[in-house]
């Protein structure tokens, strides 16, 4: 629109005199010089010296219109040339994106011309754009490889050449050798750069569609493009000083040309001011060309020989030779803008949709990874252009999206596979053993990523993208947060840690994650987390100190021993421990609400009530024994209250509750003995635990660094808190009842002492329950089955520690009255065996031997559930009464004040001897 509106205005003004449109001598003078610089043109254009010939193509075709406009004249024969240049020129990239068809531009702007055309002609020239493309895209694949050994060749002219020592004697030879390579990497930048511009903007002004191998030939020519470019930036210094040298040679063969036409106009005695003109101007460009090879100088030197080579001053063969010297001139002294033109990539926002088919190219073509360099140098040109823009509040809103969208195909077309790629083949090279799939190289190919990991940080905006550190922190955090989420596979990830070292040469860092071994087992963290499910589901060998599954969907149990809980403790810390007893502390606050509401019970009560009544009147009569039969009959009438739907009476249920508040304690135990299993493990390299060392104070003496005072200090803080922690004694089980007794033993708990007669019919409940159990064992069905639950006996150790009724338990004779019942029982059915084996009653001598087996079974329940039971009541100290312990405590402490009064006083010494 703005060069119509330059070209339509009116150039004659009759006010003024002037009449642009009538002058014949402009006008011809103007055609002349129309026809003269496309001559210039034409011959040039298409072929490998071309390098500004369709810029000034498309000047040709604007002064071609302007002189239409002004004298509405044609020219046909010049107009049907300017077509045919279409014909190898279907379009010319103005700037950017923006592409201009010169045969659409003639056409419109001259429409008399276009008439006086034929319409076959035009159309012709519109389908030779749709055959360009067809023909480009076929050779484009061979032309990448042409241009890619010609840049190659050129390349290494060019380092062989400014590596080389220039000889005084050789130096115009040296000069003329890099001048002519550096103005074929100019011609070369231009034709490349044609190319893709061309091409790319013709596919997207047309709207066809680009495969992928175009696309990869296209970015093949972008890189070659930013080659050149960076071989010239690379040897920049040594480029500097061979241009000026290069100048003054050139400068001096102009002026030695322009000397001997001068003298031939000088020996010409005939004398015309026409002569004196192109004298002087011969003057006038030798001594522009005696000075600095500046545009303005230049300028001055094309203008004076625009005159001096008028009356055939300049011979053809002289007059050829000096317009190649000027033009080498022209590209010598502005080699560095002219090398930064024909580079620039800005074009390449415009078409930022090839992007990410080259990130796919690059990462399956890994071996030449380091052309990545390349096109984000490319996409960096485009950023002076955004800073100039004006459609937005702030540019700096434009960069960042552009940095985003580039980042962002980034990471999703090479950096999140390569990361997910080398993750995947790490993972399949330590898990070879399982043969997860085929791996064979020769089946299913191999790629070598590790050249992605050799590149340079990679420089865009105002970051340095570097693909190691990225790929390499992407494996630390995902192998930091696996191993958190399962510690027992350390062992895995630190061996791909040192696969991706050796393979890839990745600097991997530690996780510095506590360790688990292969028997870990539960988690600490997890039982304590969940203790009111672990304390339901598992049951406790009180002698070896075992945790093992109640049932499991699996064929195997769980089972949690000392060792387990002293490798979890190492995991997480001493520091574990007292939570976990922290929280068993609320666990149990919670079940003896459940035991209190129990023991409340109004029919429980009074049962209990009865019973204690009962006993206290027949003691006499039944030798201080509590009858096993009033126990029996306890246990089935709760029966009569009720059952649940699986067929669980109340004193089932409060059994359980029992046997989980003993699993609690057994667990309090556990974790100690863990503790101490830990501990020791840690501090058998200390010598002396009762004379330890302060490291902090001994390094203070010595004077030593703030930094090693500090890590002293630490190690000091370290030693402290392993001793106290293996010095220390199962302290948890005193504290435990020291903080549940007050309560217990309070005058509003008084439905709590009847716990001591609620004893025998559960222990009569829990042999039942656990015959049961163990006959399941045999069972093929083996739901319910068990073979141990000492959590029983460690509940009803500590609730009998808790009411201080060790005493009252002991004056049941309950286990003793358990004997005496079945040796009754046993002693009856030996003499009916004795008497039935005379009868000779084979089915009634098999009832019988069943009837003694079943005896011996109960017996032997009881027996070990007394066993345990008394093991149980020695870790609550059963052998003092609560009276006892508070006279005991009493006792520590007087003696420890008569102790520190004794210290304080010392004998006064003589005043004088």
């Amino acid at each position: 629109m703005i060069l119509q509106a330059c070209v339509e205005q009116r150039f004659d003004d009759p006010g003024e005199g002037v009449a642009v449109s009538k002058n014949s001598a402009f006008a011809e003078e103007f055609a002349f010089n129309i026809r003269t610089i496309f001559a210039s043109v034409e011959s040039k254009i298409g072929e490998p010296s071309e390098i500004d010939q369709r810029d000034k193509y498309a000047g040709v075709c604007g002064l071609f219109v302007l002189h239409f406009h002004i004298f509405r004249s044609v020219d046909k024969k010049l107009y049907k040339a300017l077509l045919d240049v279409c014909k190898k020129v279907p379009a010319v990239t103005l700037v950017a994106n923006i592409i201009w068809f010169p045969d659409t531009f003639l056409t419109n702007k001259v429409p008399a011309a276009a008439k006086l055309m034929d319409r076959k002609s035009l159309q012709a020239i519109k389908a030779q754009r749709d055959t360009y493309l067809q023909q480009r895209a076929q050779t484009l694949t061979k032309d990448v490889q042409s241009y890619y050994l010609f840049v190659t060749s050129w390349m290494m002219k060019m380092e062989s050449i400014l590596y080389k020592e220039q000889k005084s004697e050789k130096l115009q030879e040296d000069l003329n050798s890099r001048c002519n390579v550096f103005v074929q990497g100019i011609l070369y930048a231009y034709t490349v750069s044609t190319i893709i511009k061309t091409t790319m903007n013709m596919y997207v002004s047309m709207q066809r569609p680009m495969t992928k191998t175009s696309v990869k030939a296209l970015c093949r020519l972008v890189e070659l493009l930013k080659a050149v470019e960076h071989t010239f930036h690379r040897r920049s210094m040594v480029v500097a000083d061979s241009v000026s040298h290069i100048t003054q040679q050139l400068q001096a063969q102009a002026l030695s040309a322009i000397s001997i036409a001068k003298k031939r106009v000088i020996s010409d005695k005939k004398y015309s001011e026409q002569r004196l003109d192109v004298l002087s101007s011969l003057v006038l460009a030798e001594n522009a060309l005696s000075g600095p090879s500046t545009k303005e100088r230049r300028l001055v030197v094309s203008l004076a020989l625009c005159v001096g080579t008028q009356l055939k001053t300049f011979k053809d063969e002289e007059l050829l030779p000096l317009q190649l010297v000027l033009k080498k001139l022209d590209l010598i002294s502005e080699i560095s803008e002219r090398v930064k033109l024909q580079c620039d990539c800005s074009f390449l926002y415009w078409h930022r949709a090839v992007f990410p088919i080259y990130l796919d190219d690059v990462y399956d073509n890994a071996v030449d990874a380091a052309r990545i360099h390349y096109m984000f140098s490319a996409l960096r040109d485009s950023v002076l252009s955004m800073m100039h823009s004006k459609h937005m509040e702030s540019c700096d809103q434009l960069l960042e999206s552009y940095d985003k969208e580039i980042m962002d195909v980034f990471k999703e077309h090479l950096l999140d596979k390569l990361c997910k790629e080398i993750e995947k083949d790490l993972r399949l090279s330590v898990h070879t053993h399982l043969k997860l799939d085929d791996r064979n190289p020769f089946k299913v190919g191999m790629k070598d990523l590790a050249h992605f990991f050799s590149l340079k940080p990679i420089r865009f905006f105002n970051r340095f993208i570097h693909i190691k550190a990225y790929v390499t922190h992407y494996l630390d955090k995902t192998f930091y947060n696996l191993t958190t989420v399962a510690l027992h596979d350390w062992a895995t990830y630190s061996e791909m840690r040192n696969l991706a070292t050796q393979r890839y040469g990745l600097t991997m860092t530690e996780a510095h994650l506590p360790s688990q071994t292969l028997e870990q087992g539960l988690d600490v963290l997890e039982i304590m987390r969940n203790i009111h499910v672990f304390v339901s589901r598992y049951l406790y060998n009180l002698n070896n100190q075992i945790f093992i599954e109640k049932a499991s969907n699996n064929k195997h149990l769980n089972t949690i021993n000392i060792r387990h809980i002293a490798n979890s403790i190492r995991t997480h810390g001493t520091g574990i421990m007292n939570t976990t007893v922290n929280f068993t502390y609320q666990f149990l606050q919670k079940k003896f609400y459940i035991f209190s509401q129990f023991m409340y019970d109004e029919h429980i009560k009074s049962r209990l009530i009865k019973d204690i009544r009962f006993f206290r009147e027949t003691k006499d009569q039944s030798d201080q024994k509590y009858p096993f039969e009033r126990a029996e009959k306890f246990n089935r009438g709760i029966r009569k209250l009720g059952i649940t739907p699986d067929g669980q009476s109340y004193l089932d249920q409060f059994r359980q509750l029992i046997s989980q508040i003993g699993n609690a304690m057994g667990y309090v135990r556990m974790i100690r003995s863990g503790g101490l299993h830990c501990c020791s493990s840690a501090i058998r390299f200390v010598p002396d635990l009762e004379d330890i060392v302060n490291f902090e104070e001994l390094v203070k003496e010595e004077g030593l660094s703030e930094e090693t005072q500090k890590a002293a200090s630490i190690l000091d803080s370290v030693l402290g808190d392993l001793t106290s922690n293996s010095a220390e004694g199962t302290e948890y089980f005193k504290m435990l009842v020291a903080v549940f007794a007050p309560e217990f033993r309070s005058a509003k708990n008084m439905h709590l002492r009847n716990f001591y007669m609620i004893v025998p019919p559960l222990t009569v409940n829990f042999v039942e329950h656990s015959i049961s159990c163990k006959e399941k064992l045999n069972k093929k069905n083996k739901s319910g089955a068990a073979f141990t639950d000492d959590g029983f006996a460690m509940g009803v150790a500590y609730i009998l520690k808790l009411l201080d009724q060790y005493l009252e338990f002991d004056s049941l004779h309950w286990f003793q009255s358990v004997r005496d019942k079945y040796k009754k029982e046993m002693n009856a059915v030996v003499k009916e065996q004795s008497v039935q084996s005379a009868n000779q009653d084979e089915k009634l001598l098999q009832t019988m031997n069943l009837t003694q087996k079943r005896l011996d079974v109960y017996l032997q329940e009881f027996e070990l559930l007394y066993f345990s039971l008394s093991s149980a009541r020695i870790f609550f100290r059963a052998d003092k009464t609560a009276a006892e312990e508070t006279q005991e405590k009493k006792d520590k402490e007087n003696a420890a004040k008569a102790g520190s009064s004794a210290d304080s006083s010392t004998p006064t010494e003589p005043a004088s001897k």
